[in-house]
């Protein structure tokens, strides 16, 4: 497998395709449509509110949140990965939120379980053309990929993070979601150029239980880029947690004024 992408393909796929990334955004507060945004966007993730609610796909409308305590991260496209093939579906359901909030651009990627990827140079460089178009997006200020690579695909991974921070915009900052085990002993994070990886502390593997222990009993994790914030859900919560660390919620149900309230409340 070759690992370096090609810059001058990524470079001519990014011009062919921001436009269209941008008209099939689904979107539908008006602050989103504007067509320039501020220069003081932060470049990093250590600007973003210490609070963070993802956005799947669902109709979602966060116009309630206080814009000054909350950012949204929000699913913006899901990108399968099937042979040497890259499939790209942009967010289908309407998302509202109150102008000026600070936004996250997820992208989940998928591997085939069938016709597994090849992993490429070619797919390579689609997929970081996928995942950085994202930049263009209203409002944006930082990518956050979500792939739970297996380990024979982590050096196709790690290129593609590295590919993409060399593309984006210094303004726009990224992150990846990472599984609870690569923050612990299985740490291959704490080279990559990325804001911050965000530990998943729900729906864990069988390992789950063990690195919770650990967890509660006082250790923290290995990787030094697992140390800025948590990744939760409503469904499962946990104690305990850091409040100096950011915390990222997932709600497998839809995001009310209540359930927000709740998370706040849990964070004083």
């Amino acid at each position: 497998m070759k690992t370096a992408f090609s810059t001058k393909n990524i470079t001519a796929f990014i011009a062919a395709t921001l436009a269209l990334g941008s008209i099939t955004f689904g979107v539908t507060s008006r602050s989103f449509f504007r067509e320039h945004r501020s220069n003081k966007l932060a470049a990093s993730s250590n600007k973003h509110p210490s609070l963070i609610l993802w956005a799947w796909e669902r109709p979602t409308d966060l116009t309630f949140i206080d814009r000054n305590r909350i950012a949204v991260a929000f699913l913006a496209r899901t990108i399968h990965l099937q042979g040497n093939d890259v499939f790209t579906r942009p967010r289908l359901q309407p998302l509202k939120l109150p102008e000026g909030v600070t936004v996250v651009a997820v992208a989940r990627v998928e591997s085939d379980a069938v016709k597994k990827p090849e992993l490429s140079n070619e797919q390579g460089s689609k997929l970081v053309v996928a995942i950085t178009e994202m930049a263009s997006l209203p409002n944006v200020a930082s990518i956050q990929i979500d792939f739970d690579a297996t380990h024979s695909e982590r050096a196709f991974y790690r290129e593609v993070i590295m590919a993409v921070r060399r593309h984006l915009p210094k303004r726009v900052g990224l992150s990846i979601t990472a599984l609870a085990s690569w923050c612990m002993d299985d740490d291959w994070l704490s080279d990559l150029p990325i804001d911050e990886a965000v530990p998943m502390l729900f729906r864990m593997a069988a390992d789950g239980k063990e690195i919770a222990n650990r967890l509660d009993g006082g250790e923290d994790f290995t990787s030094p880029l697992c140390r800025h914030s948590v990744g939760i859900s409503t469904d499962e919560p946990r104690q305990n947690l850091s409040s100096s660390r950011r915390l990222y919620v997932f709600s497998p149900d839809p995001w009310t004024a209540s359930s927000v309230r709740s998370i706040m409340e849990s964070r004083k």
